[in-house]
């Protein structure tokens, strides 16, 4: 969806009470979702049925995790991998997951599972495996179009968490995306850069920033690496220079960065987290950053509201040993993931 159509949706859902992520007329998300993952869930075995799903209550639906997860080369992982399904169920889960994420992130999950691909070749059978279908598919509850489930599409640097209830899906977070490398340099994929909407806006914002507010926005130290297995983000207060002390131009690139992180997720949801933010005031905003904005120069900065909270961490050489080219980036809800605010 484009940047005038994403808006579009934001001003049509500006008056909703709360993050209900409603559709378009004639597209039903949360329905379409529920009928992919029943789909999926019919063309299991009941082997692979007892390693897909959970209760919706049970404490793993809150245990995310975008780090490997592997131990001796083997997948710790819960979920049913897309290494153990056949051709058709693949197919299914990808579906699912299409449904879920919609076109753009969709893309963007495929990315980051083929630079597995990418790090197999550079680290020349090291001490993880490194597999495009070790991505684990996760359904809590039954699917539903009227009550409460959810499904989680987790890897390396990918953690995709929904949750749904009464025909809405009420949380698409956390949204996790990550990539090594960042920027591939050499190889077949030679100049691949999976998530360019957490690199140049940033650096547009910063070069818009005068001297006092890159004071302000600049932090002494490097944030801490995104918390997993939690439901709510341990972020604190908002650090940084706030939007309401920014020049418009400086507020509209704000919003660019803003907008990047949002397009990776369904339209529908990405507009209603806009509204969100909108709803509870786009200038108690604040944007902070440490480290230096060029490439190979480690840096990490977090975007943070009333509602919302983005963070983004380069610190870690990729694994051709190129310095700060190794993103790990997030999207959650401050008060709290997986619908449970």
């Amino acid at each position: 969806m484009t940047l005038r159509r994403i808006l579009i949706c934001l001003a049509v859902v500006a008056g909703l009470a709360g993050v209900a992520y409603v559709a378009r007329d004639g597209d039903k998300p949360a329905e379409s979702m529920a009928e992919a993952a029943d789909k999926f869930l019919a063309g299991l075995d009941e082997k692979q049925k007892a390693k897909a799903t959970f209760d919706f209550d049970d404490k793993e639906r809150t245990r995310y995790f975008f780090t490997p997860q592997q131990q001796n080369r083997k997948p710790t992982r819960k979920g049913l991998p897309l290494a153990d399904m056949n051709d058709k169920q693949k197919g299914l889960a990808l579906a699912l997951l299409k449904a879920s994420a919609g076109e753009a992130g969709y893309k963007k999950a495929s990315l980051v599972m083929s630079l597995e691909e990418v790090l197999a070749d550079l680290e020349n059978k090291g001490a993880m495996v490194r597999d495009p279908s070790w991505y684990f598919v996760t359904v809590f509850g039954k699917p539903s179009k009227t009550g409460k489930w959810g499904w989680r599409f987790e890897g390396h640097h990918l953690s995709l968490n929904f949750t749904l209830d009464g025909g809405k899906i009420v949380s698409a977070t956390p949204c996790f995306y990550g990539a090594n490398p960042a920027v591939v340099k050499g190889g077949k994929k030679d100049g691949l850069e999976t998530l360019p909407e957490a690199e140049k806006p940033f650096r547009d914002l910063v070069a818009l920033l005068d001297d006092d507010q890159k004071k302000t926005a600049h932090q002494g130290k490097q944030f801490p690496e995104i918390q997993e297995a939690v439901a709510k983000p341990g972020v604190g207060k908002p650090a940084g220079v706030a939007a309401k002390s920014m020049t418009d131009k400086q507020k509209e690139a704000l919003r660019k960065l803003i907008i990047g992180y949002a397009e990776r997720m369904r339209p529908e949801v990405a507009a209603a987290e806009l509204a969100e933010i909108k709803k509870a005031g786009f200038d108690e905003v604040h944007f902070a950053y440490a480290g230096e904005p060029a490439s190979g120069k480690q840096r990490t900065y977090r975007v943070q509201g009333p509602t919302f909270v983005i963070e983004y961490v380069n610190t870690q050489d990729d694994s051709a040993k190129n310095p700060a080219n190794h993103i790990h980036s997030s999207w959650r809800n401050v008060k709290g993931d997986f619908g449970l605010e």
